[in-house]
């Protein structure tokens, strides 16, 4: 749902706040622009809002400072010669984005020098389903070529939604921002909200309560989905993108039945490495991570702790029951714990699976060594060749701190432990890092998870294998698809009252532009796991290729990939982050450095556990700078004042087009997936499938049929 306003040069937009409230399926929004006129003399804001395609309008609202006035509104094909002729008399690519939607307009004027004016737009709207879930879309153009306008950049834009915290509704979730959750006793805080956003506890009465998340930096364009749970069966959604000439892209969520199974009770073990690498700060983390494991047992669960150096010590010799007597022993434990001696890593994990599994029981295993073997078993495929053969079904969740580590052996433990792998810096808390995974593993509900799809096929799905649901989350599967229309999804999974399946009905296109975020969300998991495969087999030419060609695709950051870091301009970006890009060994290579290797792991963690793009490019070091801009699924890189998709190999056909021309627009309306990428700036080159499309003022002003042709064939 996009707002903006496009002000004289002496005018500058604030700042934008978005709410929307979710009431008996209907989505109210409220937008609040800010202007202040920086200049010295009267401005003015020509204030554009365009309207959602296909939103049933209800109660549209426009205030100015309180006064209500009179905008113009227009469909879709009206409002594209509106937005034509602003980017060619303002030089504006920016607005492209905005091409297909309706318009409302209206002028703002006068604003006196130091004034600020505030624009409201109020409308409600009937919520669009995704198969069992409510979508919530906002979108804003990102104006990213306001400096050349000699505009200031625009200010953040803060979006809030608030839906009834009711059994019925699931915890929301977005694929593109990360977002801050708070629910509340009654609906009149929500207007005076405290600032503690991770509060993440159910208010003692549903009735008249709301849930409220928040995006603090909405740029671009947020998607949100809430579940819609039935009581015993699970919300399920798709959201797809296909490309036409590939195989499509899926994003498949799920949500456990409002009336949740009774939880499965767990047997978790603690393995804590106390070698004398770990004293000081380390052992007093390690030991605080202890005691807050023992935090979130219920009674129904049990508890081992194993602490090792040369030797391999423990608690007591088998699982403890829960209790407060047996836990504040195993407290004491804790606090006698003292860091010296070797690093016996294979008795350890020995130790640790010498326990029985117990029928419905799960069994966890969370591990935590600073150091590689030095004592027993030394060599790590021998070691993960152990735990593979006695792990069973239990399990494993790892922790590397710092760099002197055997990183493969940390990540191919969790992997194939159908756990995570965390790798903490020195400087970083491993008392938080195992914290947060501890707190994650709570009430298991649904164990050993498949999906299934007939009608289509699933291929190159992650997580890949059976998948565990825990209390308060939702499963995220990232995939590819071969084939499309309707189809049936299937999961399959084991709750302590037996087993359960759940299906729902989807559908999959054969193309369509929309959900670009879901390809280079895929994108980035995969890059993950292929990255920790490399390192566990040395590599391959297949695997290389594959990485290349996701990082260049989607422009994520991988040892291929270097164009991020040579240009000019990335300052921004952490040492560590620009060391890890180049030297990473390829196949046959030599080894990287020790601190190289840990931060090549501890990124693909990041990027594994990806759910959102926002998170996405966080664990890929991404970022926009001077040298470097998104648009969809593109990435382009300033070389030669001329922004260049990273795709581009130099070579094959090139259309050169003059920007702003007759020329350009008919792309745009020939090729509507150019808009995003024609709105980076005036002098661009796109890449395409067997040819490239170049802006530049010496390129054509009218595409003959032998061009469109072109496109057609090549495009």
């Amino acid at each position: 749902m996009p707002a903006c306003g496009i002000p004289s040069p002496i005018v500058v937009r604030q700042s934008s706040n978005v709410r929307v409230d979710l009431v008996d399926r209907v989505l109210r929004y409220e937008i609040t622009e800010t202007f202040v006129n920086r200049g010295s003399r009267v401005g003015e804001a020509d204030f554009m809002f365009p309207l959602p395609k296909g939103a049933a309008f209800q109660d549209l609202k426009l205030s100015i400072n309180g006064e209500m006035v009179a905008g113009e509104t227009m469909s879709a094909d009206r409002a594209r010669q509106i937005y034509e002729e602003i980017v060619r008399r303002q030089r504006d690519p920016a607005l492209l984005e905005w091409m297909g939607y309706g318009l409302l307009r209206a002028r703002i004027f006068p604003i006196a020098p130091g004034e600020q004016k505030k624009v409201v737009v109020r409308f409600q709207t009937v919520a669009p389903r995704e198969g069992d879930a409510l979508r919530v879309d906002y979108f804003r153009g990102m104006r990213s070529n306001q400096v050349g306008m000699n505009q200031e950049l625009e200010g953040r834009t803060s979006f809030v939604l608030t839906y009834p915290n009711d059994p019925m509704y699931g915890t929301a979730y977005s694929p593109t921002h990360s977002i801050f959750e708070q629910r509340y006793g009654s609906t009149s805080e929500s207007d005076g909200y405290r600032d503690n956003y991770d509060d993440r506890s159910f208010a003692s009465s549903y009735r008249g309560s709301v849930r409220r998340v928040e995006v603090r930096d909405a740029r671009g364009e947020v998607t949100l989905l809430i579940p819609i749970r039935r009581s015993t069966s699970a919300a399920i959604s798709l959201l797809a993108n296909a490309p036409g000439n590939d195989d499509g892209f899926a994003l498949i969520t799920l949500s456990p039945p409002a009336v949740r199974p009774r939880a499965v009770p767990r047997d978790l073990t603690f393995v804590i490495d106390v070698s004398g690498s770990m004293s000081g700060q380390k052992i007093e983390q390690a030991r605080a991570a202890g005691k807050q494991i023992l935090r979130t047992l219920s009674p129904m669960d049990r508890f081992r702790l194993i602490d090792f150096s040369s030797d391999v010590r423990t608690f007591r010799d088998d699982f403890s029951t829960a209790n407060r007597e047996n836990i504040r022993s195993a407290e004491r434990y804790l606090d006698q714990l003292d860091a010296q001696g070797s690093t016996n890593i294979s008795g350890a994990l020995d130790e640790a699976l010498s326990s029985p599994v117990q029928s419905g029981r799960l069994a966890i295993i969370l591990f935590l060594t600073d150091g590689q073997p030095t004592v027993g078993e030394r060599d790590a495929s021998v070691i993960a060749g152990n735990v593979a053969k006695q792990r069973g079904s239990r399990r494993l969740f790892t922790f590397g701190v710092g760099a002197d580590l055997n990183v493969s052996l940390i990540e191919q433990l969790a992997l194939e432990g159908r756990g995570t792998a965390s790798f903490v810096r020195p400087e970083e808390s491993v008392e938080r890092a195992v914290g947060i995974v501890a707190s994650r593993l709570t009430s298991p509900l649904v164990t050993d998870i498949r999906v299934h799809a007939d009608g289509v096929r699933l291929l190159k799905m992650h997580p890949s294998g059976p998948v565990d649901i825990f209390a308060g989350e939702d499963l995220v599967i990232l995939s590819r698809y071969d084939g499309s229309g309707n189809a049936v999804l299937r999961f399959d999974g084991q709750t302590t009252n037996g087993p359960v399946s759940w299906t729902t009905r989807v559908y999959f296109p054969e193309r369509s532009r929309e959900n670009p975020f879901v390809a280079r969300l895929w994108a980035t998991q995969r890059v993950g796991y292929l990255s920790a495969e490399k390192r566990k087999h040395g590599g391959s030419q297949e695997i290389n290729d594959e990485i290349r060609d996701l990082g260049e695709r989607f422009g994520i950051p991988t040892e291929f990939s270097s164009y991020l870091v040579v240009e000019p301009g990335m300052n921004q970006r952490r040492p560590d982050q620009i060391t890890l890009r180049g030297a990473v060994g390829t196949s046959g290579g030599a080894p990287a450095p020790a601190a190289v290797q840990f931060e090549a792991a501890k990124s693909a963690a990041a990027q594994r556990s990806a759910t959102s793009l926002s998170a996405a490019d966080a664990a890929s070091g991404v970022r926009d700078d001077a040298s470097v801009r998104r648009a969809g699924n593109v990435t382009f890189v300033l070389r030669d004042s001329v922004w260049t998709d990273v795709r581009y190999k130099n070579s094959g056909t090139m259309l050169r087009v003059k920007p702003f021309s007759d020329a350009y627009f008919r792309l745009l309306e020939v090729q509507p997936d150019l808009r995003e990428a024609f709105s980076v700036g005036e002098h661009a080159i796109v890449a395409g499938r067997t040819m490239a499309i170049e802006l530049t003022p010496a390129g054509k002003e009218q595409l003959s049929d032998r061009d469109l042709a072109l496109l057609r064939d090549r495009w």
